[in-house]
């Protein structure tokens, strides 16, 4: 089905309540390979429940947490093949902490399909708030569907964030586990082409990937433990581009640099000549 931008732009594609635990927490941050050190008290705070804080990623997937299916793409004016897709760019801005146990709505809309002519961009926005009304958090995320433009809308325009010209003033290697994908897809995204080899193939790739808000999640953790003493609730607002894909097992290098109240940061994959992973993003600060 062509995608039709009059239909899709602005559809409201409902609300979702939904509730989490700690344990729904610890399996989260487990997932993005925390507890590495379980002697270490800034890793314990992603590990145990004693003194547990959120990485405001977990917005993420706090509300898909128990889905077992495949993902759809399938909107109002949109129908895309699931293996046609990749995930473009991702947005956490908190309000405040989230807690370690709660209940949320959140109300989802289309806010913009581009048109990139061999690919369609899919934007959405997600505002939860808390059973109270106040906010909690808001999401913004772009998917690439290849091969889907060429639909006569608009192109949209650059959002590059450019690092400054000089040496990073971190520099931090992030391993992953050849295992890290099948352990993120129990965090809700059972998108077969994480595990399955066959699919991933069909899908153009030479094996399954690491989901790409597995690693967006795995960076800003690294950035946190690096900058900001592993304080999570000094996180604003996260935002990235995903630049490229990850190999499970592969090590990740990423590079910070403070910008007044922001750090501007990148990754990139070491076993591949520094391949790009995420670019343009960009951590601000309480």
């Amino acid at each position: 089905m062509p995608i039709d931008p009059a239909t899709a732009i602005g559809a409201d594609l409902g609300e979702a309540t939904f509730a989490w635990t700690a344990s729904d927490v610890l399996l989260y941050h487990l997932a993005l390979g925390a507890g590495t050190d379980p002697l270490d008290p800034r890793e314990l705070r992603y590990a145990y429940e004693a003194d547990l804080r959120v990485l405001p990623t977990f917005a993420t997937v706090a509300a898909t947490l128990k889905a077992a299916d495949p993902p759809s793409v399938r909107f109002p004016g949109i129908d895309v093949d699931l293996a046609k897709v990749v995930h473009g760019t991702q947005q956490v801005v908190t309000h405040r902490p989230i807690p370690v146990e709660g209940k949320a709505t959140a109300r989802t809309r289309i806010a913009d399909v581009l048109d990139k002519g061999k690919a369609a961009v899919i934007v959405q926005e997600t505002e939860a708030a808390d059973p109270a009304g106040d906010p909690l958090w808001t999401a913004r995320s772009s998917i690439f569907a290849r091969g889907e433009g060429g639909f006569g809308g608009k192109r949209g325009t650059s959002d590059r964030v450019e690092p400054p010209q000089r040496e990073p003033d971190v520099v931090v290697d992030v391993p992953t586990l050849p295992q890290q994908a099948l352990l993120y897809r129990l965090c809700g995204d059972r998108n077969p082409l994480h595990a399955d080899p066959g699919f991933a193939r069909a899908a153009g790739f030479d094996a399954p990937i690491l989901h790409g808000l597995c690693t967006y999640g795995m960076v800003a953790k690294a950035v946190t433990d690096a900058v900001l003493d592993a304080d999570v609730t000094r996180i604003r607002s996260w935002s990235a581009k995903f630049a490229g894909i990850v190999l499970p097992g592969e090590t990740l290098r990423v590079r910070v640099w403070r910008d007044g109240g922001r750090l501007l940061v990148g990754a990139v994959a070491m076993d591949r000549d520094e391949a790009p992973v995420l670019s343009d993003a960009v951590l601000e600060t309480r």
